[in-house]
């Protein structure tokens, strides 16, 4: 069986689907992935087939792609702006590019089954004008079942340019089946759940790139260790970096903080021995190692931390962070820190929060144990084997 991914061109976009696209690869299927070429490397690096398709861009840029994106007040949650991303950036100006370089593809390489992240929106009518079903993973927890009304506009223009009729209660997004790793206490408040939804258990990828460990951590000190990451797009925020050094440098922990492979560490200036800056270095290696993990609040992150059993303080800053963070603290898991009241002190009293009362660590352990009861990849693959071959939705249970 053939399979085609569709994605953003972004690692938070595409890390949650190459897991299930290297189980269905392991099965026998030839997997491929459709997204911008500037994206490529990103795709090759694990080992996947790239087709490029849609506007010349990545992620990390895309206030150079999108400069109206600057403009924008940060509502409170950052509501508004993920709405404007959602609906002018990935379901209008990016998916009217990129739906007629897939509709190009099909003519010399169709799949049978079309597998797209939920911010990526030209798959999917791809798919139904091929005939094919197609299914969804969960990349983000603001992105729910019940926002795909918002997005009802510019669906129809994308049906409507491949001569698709009007779909206005927009049941095409989760027609066949939805993959979702994100538990629903990280979910919006009474958020509805698509009738084809499938809960399956996160597994958090990090490796895209060849580091390793470096060899200090073969050395760490007995004490604290506290993991400090914002992520692949919102690295840019050096203030948040400064205000999380100041906090904790002096703090008797050991301080890891990943700054993103396009930022050089030197720029922090010389550190203290517990203090320890890298570009990057992949979670999974790296979490089982700590105590405690301070982020934005990506959803990557929250899982990666949640699977490992650690507590968070949580520095929302846009996207999905703030439901993330609100979910977190629900859970007992996370302390969560407001943009106004991001300051040295702040994060430092959340942090010896966090490490100084064990319910933290005992809901976050608890939040790992309910993950590990949850279906895995094996049952995900017989899902998508399932719906390629009956070509009908798969209703949950």
């Amino acid at each position: 069986m053939r399979i085609l991914f569709t994605t953003q061109p972004g690692l938070g976009h595409f890390h949650p689907l190459i897991p299930l696209a290297g189980a269905l690869r392991d099965a026998g299927h030839e997997v491929a992935f459709a997204c911008p070429a500037p994206f490529a490397p990103h795709v090759r690096a694990v080992g996947f087939a790239h087709f490029p398709a849609g506007i010349d861009w990545v992620e990390t840029g895309i206030y150079d792609t999108f400069p109206a994106l600057r403009a924008l007040p940060r509502a409170t949650g950052g509501a508004w702006r993920a709405t404007y991303v959602h609906t002018y950036i990935f379901a209008h100006a990016t998916a009217r590019r990129t739906l007629p370089d897939l509709l190009a593809l099909g003519e010399t390489w169709m799949p049978d089954l079309v597998v797209r992240g939920t911010e990526e929106y030209a798959g999917c009518v791809a798919a139904e004008h091929w005939g094919i079903p197609h299914a969804s993973v969960q990349c983000t927890a603001n992105n729910t079942y019940d926002f795909r009304l918002a997005l009802a506009a510019q669906m129809d223009m994308l049906r409507e340019s491949v001569g698709l009729p009007p779909d206005p209660t927009v049941a095409m997004l989760y027609r066949y089946l939805h993959l979702s790793a994100t538990p629903p206490a990280l979910l919006p408040p009474d958020a509805a759940l698509a009738p084809t939804a499938h809960s399956m258990r996160p597994m958090p990828f990090d490796r895209s790139g060849d580091e390793e460990l470096p060899a200090w951590a073969a050395m760490l000190p007995d004490c604290p260790i506290v993991y400090a990451t914002l992520g692949t797009v919102f690295n840019q925020a050096r203030p948040v970096f400064e205000a999380i050094l100041a906090a904790l440098r002096d703090e008797p922990i050991t301080l890891i903080l990943t700054v993103g492979r396009t930022v050089d560490p030197a720029e922090f200036g010389p550190q203290a021995g517990n203090v320890h800056i890298e570009r990057y270095i992949p979670q999974t290696l790296i979490l089982p190692r700590c105590d405690a993990v301070v982020t934005h609040g990506g959803i990557n992150t929250v899982l990666a931390a949640l699977t490992h059993g650690k507590p968070l303080v949580l520095l929302p800053m846009g996207a999905d962070h703030f439901v993330n963070a609100r979910g977190c603290e629900a859970m007992g898991a996370g302390w969560s820190v407001g943009a106004d009241s991001r300051t040295p002190e702040v994060i430092r009293e959340a942090v010896r929060g966090v490490l100084g009362d064990a319910s933290y660590r005992e809901n976050a352990e608890r939040a790992r144990d309910g993950f590990a009861s949850l279906p895995g990849l094996e049952e995900a693959v017989t899902w998508l084997e399932r719906l390629a071959a009956g070509k009908g939705p798969l209703i949950a249970e």
